[in-house]
């Protein structure tokens, strides 16, 4: 069953009481239940949180004109979960992708979003309701930087996490704390990416990702242009995002990588060999 609670999952601190809490009442509630329970109970909403679907995909296919590329197919993700998308060139992996996204429009069946506290099927939903859900609960890390030309890279990195509330100057302080941590140098934090190197821009693409701190993120080909050193920091930001309550759909041709970081592998077949 789709999750519909109106939760911010990756607001949810999973092992002690959030501190907002902490800052109201935190030294009355110590007193009256003890620090031991209070953490029983904050565990307890980890374990909750952790069997919600966030995401659910039912009898869904799709292709392009007289070519189905999908067919029947049954995908569901939940919060704190990273499942890898798995198949041979051609499969439909990307396809499925892009149908999660709202990108492309499907033949029959269903893709369930938990989306402000409710159901939003992504499939037949008005193209403002997409857009509004991509603004709020679903984020996509393609392997390209699509972007208005001329703007800064921190303002880039910025704009997704101000759509969702943040302010500006907390916005542009996560969005420098994030491309330092993904070794952009800050040199270029004010320049625009355009001309980058596809190494660059995958960074800033990921730092633009995980900004937000979306319920639902989804990742294609994450860390296919970027070395050793940083593979690795992308790595930590997935399990970070991951205990925070994220649910996450991603391609991981990097065997190591998709090790690192997916819970379970969804095989997606061709057509001929799904039917």
């Amino acid at each position: 069953m789709l999750a519909v609670a109106e939760v911010d999952y990756t607001k949810v601190e999973l092992a002690v009481p959030q501190p907002q809490v902490a800052a109201l009442e935190a030294e009355a509630a110590v007193e009256l239940l003890g620090l031991q329970t209070l953490v029983v109970v904050a565990e307890e909403v980890r374990k909750l949180i952790l069997t919600l679907a966030l995401l659910a995909v039912q009898g869904l296919c799709a292709g392009y004109g007289q070519a189905q590329v999908l067919f029947d197919l049954d995908l569901e993700v939940h919060a704190g979960e990273a499942v890898a998308l798995l198949g041979r060139n051609g499969a439909g992996k990307s396809t499925l992708m892009r149908c999660l996204y709202g990108n492309y429009g499907v033949g029959s069946g269903r893709i369930l979003l938990a989306h402000r506290g409710e159901e939003l099927d992504l499939a037949s939903a008005d193209p403002r309701a997409v857009i509004e859900a991509r603004r709020q609960t679903i984020g996509y890390v393609s392997q390209f930087l699509r972007v208005i030309p001329r703007v800064s890279t921190r303002d880039i990195v910025a704009e997704p996490m101000m759509a969702r509330g943040m302010a500006r100057e907390d916005a542009l302080a996560r969005a420098s704390a994030l491309l330092d941590r993904l070794n952009l140098p800050e040199r270029l934090h004010g320049l625009p990416p355009a001309t980058f190197s596809g190494g660059e821009q995958q960074r800033v693409n990921l730092a633009r990702g995980f900004g937000p701190r979306y319920p639902v993120l989804l990742l294609d080909e994450p860390t296919a242009s970027l070395d050793a050193g940083n593979r690795a920091i992308v790595i930590g930001l997935i399990h970070e995002a991951k205990q925070a309550g994220t649910a996450i759909v991603g391609i991981f041709h990097d065997a190591e990588v998709r090790e690192a970081v997916a819970d379970r592998v969804f095989t997606v077949e061709p057509m001929q060999d799904a039917a």
